[in-house]
């Protein structure tokens, strides 16, 4: 009896041995190192693909996400931040930068389907050569533009503010508008102060251009003293900016869009003459 029960136990223990075996050798590669297992998806990732509300909640904060039309006619730009021109700004400063808005505006020209350009603003100012670049862009473009600022368009955002057919600005709003200033090694020379003054003099004649500013007041407060306590210059508010001839009207995201859609109406029906 005892070696009976002894000769089930060794073939048990063989029949485990064998299968262990089996299995290591399915585990394994050819050159003996281990196969890679099949990876189940993490249950985040299927639930992310599963579920766009919590995609929304971790993106947005919020469940649900107002969708514009897929045919829209209308195209939003919009210029945060700080402009970024031909220097890489450090990673925590939030930059609009100039070499992605100019493909878009170019592709906004060739597309039928886009029969106006509203354009949001609130910027801090930035790299000049890239504001006035951008604002020529917009300025030239043969659809309507109404451009909006929020909160603020400083510094080189005023003649990206002035650019469009006809702007708005919010009624708390401001406008700082300052002379522009070199950063890094200037040369103590008069070539030095005069380059300066010819930069100046290029966003004096593209403001009061596109404005209804003469160049007299913009240049009283461009060099204003006593308003600004590390700066001199003149910080204009909503209504003032108005008054000013710096902007045609106060108003939100309501009046602009309105505007806008009367324009590319009037473009529509051929009219020439919408101011």
């Amino acid at each position: 009896m005892r070696n009976e029960m002894n000769r089930f136990h060794d073939e048990g223990f063989k029949d485990q041995l064998s299968n262990n075996l089996v299995n290591d050798a399915y585990s394994k590669e050819p050159n003996g190192e281990a196969a890679n297992e099949p990876t189940n998806p993490e249950p985040n990732e299927t639930n992310k693909d599963k579920n766009p509300s919590l995609q929304n909640i971790e993106t947005l904060g919020q469940t649900q996400v107002a969708e514009t039309p897929p045919e829209s006619n209308i195209f939003c730009l919009t210029i945060i931040g700080q402009v970024e021109g031909h220097m890489v700004l450090p990673p925590q400063n939030k930059t609009t930068k100039y070499e992605h808005l100019i493909p878009q505006l170019v592709a906004v020209e060739q597309n039928p389907k886009i029969e106006g350009v509203l354009i949001v603003l609130n910027t801090v100012g930035g790299d000049v050569e890239a504001g006035l670049a951008i604002a020529e862009m917009i300025a030239t473009l043969s659809k309507p533009t109404v451009t909006l600022v929020l909160g603020g368009g400083h510094s080189i955002g005023v003649p990206i503010a002035v650019s469009a057919d006809y702007s708005f600005i919010a009624d708390t709003a401001t406008m700082t508008i300052h002379p522009i200033r070199l950063t890094g090694l200037v040369i103590g020379v008069p070539q030095s102060f005069e380059y300066l003054d010819k930069m100046q003099d290029r966003i004096n004649r593209f403001v009061t251009g596109h404005s209804k500013v003469t160049e007299a007041k913009f240049k009283e407060l461009l060099y204003k003293t006593g308003e600004l306590a590390r700066d001199i210059g003149t910080t204009v508010i909503g209504t003032d900016a108005v008054k000013f001839g710096l902007i045609d009207a106060v108003g939100g995201i309501g009046d602009a869009m309105k505007e806008l859609s009367r324009r590319i109406a009037a473009q529509r029906s051929g009219d020439k003459g919408v101011s």
